[in-house]
């Protein structure tokens, strides 16, 4: 954020004290890993609405034009939060200058802390080891969506915060899917295999293609950074390698649609 104007300048800036909730004495929730600087900045017509319709967002203040509150409303979002009307320009200075804030930007809390105990009854699980793109994981999290799967999950380091360049890439999906952080991805994986889940990490080197790799009816994927891929001890803890084959000149796929082709394909031999 930068250049804030007097009327609009929500949350702290780096160096500050963390956001406390007015009236209480306890910060606000906080995901793992992200900086207390204080509430997050999200803009963009599908990322706003989505955040309204998440019973756990926790949203503080709507900056918005004239046109993009009726837009909103006439699209159904209840907005329960105070407005500002806000003129574009003043919005442009809220966000970084090549953001699309389509004339709307919500200050909210973080989400909680979503940990591997939020995952009963999932069936199908995306892992994502030390991906840090946030537009790739953005990306990725949409798909996840569109293919239904039950949550993505990240590590606390080495993957983005939640934060307006990763809720705007993930075009509302951040707020429609778990987005599980942990600490540790090798130990995450054993105790999904001891609840059940059969993990599988995408390799280059698999044995076999992930069609004809045997899926449990619960699973566990696993993609890696497109330079260093799955990490060895990530790898280890899965047990089973397979990997994508692609028929053209180009062998190999962008991390997102990576994740993209591996959910259709677990969800065509898990039945889903």
């Amino acid at each position: 954020m930068t250049d804030h104007s007097k009327s609009a300048r929500p949350g702290k800036r780096p160096g500050q004290k963390p956001y406390y909730k007015k009236g209480g004495g306890k910060p606000t929730p906080r995901r793992p890993g992200m900086p207390p600087e204080g509430p997050v900045l999200l803009y963009g017509l599908h990322t706003v609405e989505a955040a309204f319709a998440n019973n756990d967002r926790k949203r503080l203040k709507l900056f918005a034009t004239e046109n993009a509150q009726n837009r909103l409303t006439e699209r159904g979002v209840n907005i329960d939060v105070p407005v500002e009307i806000t003129m574009p320009r003043a919005l442009d200075r809220m966000v970084t200058r090549d953001a699309v804030h389509q004339g709307m930007i919500l200050q909210a809390d973080p989400l909680p802390a979503y940990g591997a105990e939020h995952l009963k009854g999932a069936r199908l699980v995306l892992a994502l080891d030390q991906v840090t793109d946030p537009h790739n994981v953005g990306a990725i999290l949409r798909s996840a969506v569109a293919l239904n799967a039950d949550a993505v999950v990240t590590t606390e380091r080495h993957a983005p915060e939640e934060g307006p360049v990763l809720a705007k890439s993930a075009s509302g999906a951040l707020d429609m899917i778990k987005h599980v952080r942990v600490k540790n991805m090798a130990r995450f994986v054993a105790e999904m295999k001891e609840k059940g889940f059969g993990c599988i990490a995408l390799d280059s080197d698999g044995p076999a293609s992930l069609e004809e790799t045997a899926f449990t009816d619960k699973t566990v994927l696993v993609l890696g950074s497109e330079g260093k891929g799955v990490r060895h001890g990530v790898r280890e803890a899965c047990g089973l390698l397979a990997r994508l084959d692609m028929p053209g000149e180009i062998r190999s796929l962008n991390v997102s649609n990576a994740a993209v082709l591996s959910l259709y394909v677990a969800r065509m031999k898990m039945g889903l």
